[in-house]
């Protein structure tokens, strides 16, 4: 197994950062918002009016069939391969980036096409987390704890939390936080947008030769899937449907 990363030794503060994606790419972005910020506010109005429709129906006494219920654990996956890419979630495009001796990041997008709606600065330098997929199965957990009150911590989506700590493999590594999409942020994903999966590297600065001056990226499926509001998951798609995956980020709020 690779060394992991040096960890921080303390919490990186909050005070300046933000739990919320950048919603204004750059000028020479042709990214687009995510379908869930475009419509923000036409679910509740779409609700409204299927409810006044379904009002004016009879009202049927027949016996209605019942459809058999499915067995499922919410949040969990199988311990075998996922066949066809099917894990239970929603789909969506994870990208890792990072410079060979930076901090690794992890991007979080609806599709290649679309802006962030998660970027996270791990705890764990890119050269180390890529000797660790290189040897096998990296399971990364990422904890935050729960504010004082119930209702403080409903106020807060899970993956708006702004501070983790990341565990990898079961190794405590550091601490990682949540980070408003960054000008560099958005011109990988730029760069990417015609990627849908695979791995390789991109210039990225210009006053550093060699492989230090490179943005390594690896970029999957992921089917993502919330367990509760305290839990999601992760899970990369492997393209080969016969192998199972090798990477799964579980997010807990503890």
């Amino acid at each position: 197994m690779g060394e992991p990363a040096t960890a921080e030794p303390g919490r990186p503060s909050t005070a300046s950062q933000s739990s919320s994606p950048s919603n204004h790419p750059p000028s020479s972005s042709s990214l687009v918002e995510p379908s869930a910020t475009k419509r923000k506010g036409r679910p509740e109005k779409v609700l409204r009016v299927m409810r006044s429709v379904f009002r004016s129906f009879p009202i049927i006494t027949h016996p209605v069939c019942k459809f058999p219920s499915i067995p499922y654990a919410v949040g969990r996956f199988p311990d075998g391969p996922v066949r066809g890419g099917g894990g239970g979630g929603t789909r969506v495009t994870g990208t890792l980036f990072g410079y060979r001796k930076g901090r690794a990041s992890l991007s979080v997008q609806e599709n290649p096409g679309t802006l962030p709606t998660l970027v996270l600065e791990m705890a764990m330098q890119t050269h180390a987390l890529q000797r660790e997929m290189g040897q096998g199965m990296v399971r990364i957990t990422m904890e935050c704890e729960k504010a004082a009150t119930a209702a403080a911590t409903a106020r807060v989506k899970l993956l708006e939390e702004p501070v983790w700590t990341m565990f990898c493999n079961g190794r405590k590594i550091g601490y990682g936080k949540r980070r408003e999409a960054t000008e560099e942020d958005l011109g990988v994903m730029e760069a990417l947008k015609v990627v849908s999966m695979g791995a390789g590297v991109l210039p990225g600065k210009s006053d550093v030769d060699g492989p230090d001056g490179e943005i390594a990226y690896v970029r999957a499926h992921f089917d993502r899937t919330v367990g509760s509001k305290d839990s999601e998951t992760l899970y990369m798609i492997s393209p080969d449907a016969n192998s199972g995956p090798e990477l799964s980020i579980f997010f807990v709020r503890l």
